[in-house]
Order: structure tokens, then sequence, then C-alpha cells
């Protein structure tokens, strides 16, 4: 994989690092698509479940492009129907501290109730735990998020070792700690209002905490305590 990519189509033109990153992930979607691989490979029709929005052909052009930039690798199968996985390169891995950065900012800046307009999928912010959450303090273990809806139930599995944090979509055997609550429950959790009280919590309480934490940023900026603030019309 050559280190630096070929020009985009329509390139910023500036020699400035800033710019040759954006030239590679300034486009609508690209670092949704990065954080919605960061917990591993995925279909194309799962790429369009997760991203409500985006049309086919968007898709197809951001993905063709990442495989090119060396942003994605792309695996097909000989299967029936054809399956073809996309998944992240290192160059791309090292894009999640960006995204959690973003998403930081997002929480002190943007953030809010859900509007009526957007998807909840719970799962987009579990996917920001390897850029969230810091494990720099020597807590470690794996951690079982359960969003449950009526008889479904949505695992995910984030395991806390060696200063890095990993992020699965699936149940955990042996969990040290659990955390379970149904969509409402879990969207107070991370609103504003931080209200956890409606989350099971079972096994390491500390463990748990530290995850969630992290997930929504909370002590990130310590000397600062900052609302969003909107020009007026």
């Amino acid at each position: 994989m050559p280190h630096v990519p070929p020009p985009k189509r329509h390139p910023y033109d500036q020699w400035s690092p800033d710019a040759r990153a954006l030239d590679l992930v300034g486009d609508k979607w690209t670092l949704l698509i990065v954080r919605d691989l960061a917990a591993g490979p995925r279909r194309f029709v799962e790429l369009q479940r997760v991203l409500p929005g985006i049309s086919t052909e968007q898709l197809r052009s951001r993905l063709n492009r990442m495989v090119a930039d060396g942003m994605l690798t792309r695996k097909r199968y000989r299967e029936v129907p054809p399956r073809v996985d996309y998944a992240l390169t290192e160059r791309a891995r090292e894009l999640m501290p960006v995204l959690g950065e973003l998403a930081r900012w997002g929480y002190e800046w943007a953030w809010g109730p859900p509007r009526e307009s957007e998807a909840i999928d719970l799962g987009a912010i579990f996917r920001l735990a390897p850029g969230l959450v810091s494990c720099s303090d020597g807590i470690g273990g794996t951690i079982e998020l359960a969003v449950e809806e009526g008889e479904e139930r949505k695992c995910y599995s984030c395991t806390l070792s060696g200063g890095t944090v990993l992020v699965e979509e699936h149940e955990s055997a042996n969990p040290h700690a659990r955390i379970t609550g149904d969509q409402a429950a879990w969207v107070r959790a991370m609103s504003p209002d931080r209200d956890r009280r409606g989350l099971e919590i079972s096994g390491d309480r500390v463990l748990a905490e530290k995850l969630l934490d992290g997930l929504r940023a909370e002590n990130s900026h310590p000397a600062t305590n900052r609302r969003p603030h909107f020009a007026a019309a």
C-alpha cells in the first residue's frame, strides 16, 4: 500500500497536513463509515443498515474511494449469494482518536436529546469506544452492553486491555461486568441529564462505570463545564 494515496477528485490543493487529511476523510459519510467498521468487518447491506440516510450510490462511491485510498480492504468470498466484507486498515484505525475528539466536541457543544428526524442506534455511540474510552489507569476487563427491546436483545462486547479498547458486536461469554437496559434507559443515560437509573449493572461496577463515563466523555475536560451556545435568530 503506498504511503501517500493519490489525490482525490476534488482536492483542497493546499500543501498542509490538515488539508491532506481532509482530502481523504473530509467527504460526508467517510468518518462515519470508519466508526461503523471499528467493531469489525461488515457487508455492504450491513453498512446501509447502520447509516440511515446514505444512498446506495453514495455508499458504493465512498467504499470504492476508501479502498483506493488504502483506508479499507475489500474481501470477496466464494459464496452464493456473493459476499463481500469491508474492513479498516491500520491507516483508518488510526482515526479512532480523532473520532473520539470529534465526539467530545459534539458532547460539549452540540449535544441534546434525540431529534424527531434522528435514527436512534446506541451502537453508533458504543462503536466510538476505541476513541473515547481511556484505559491508561490500568483498569481492564470485558463489559457487555445490552440493549433490550421486547424480545430482541442487541449485545456489544467492550474489552479494555493493555492500553487499548476493543469493541465487538456480540454477546460476551464471561464478562467482568454487564450493563443492561432498554433503548429509553440508554437514551436517558447518554443524554445531557446522564440519568443512569434505568440501567442495570452487574459484576464489576467500577469497570462498568468507567466505561459509561468514557462513552459519555465525562471528566475529559475537567476545567470546563460548557453548554451549547446558539446565536439568536
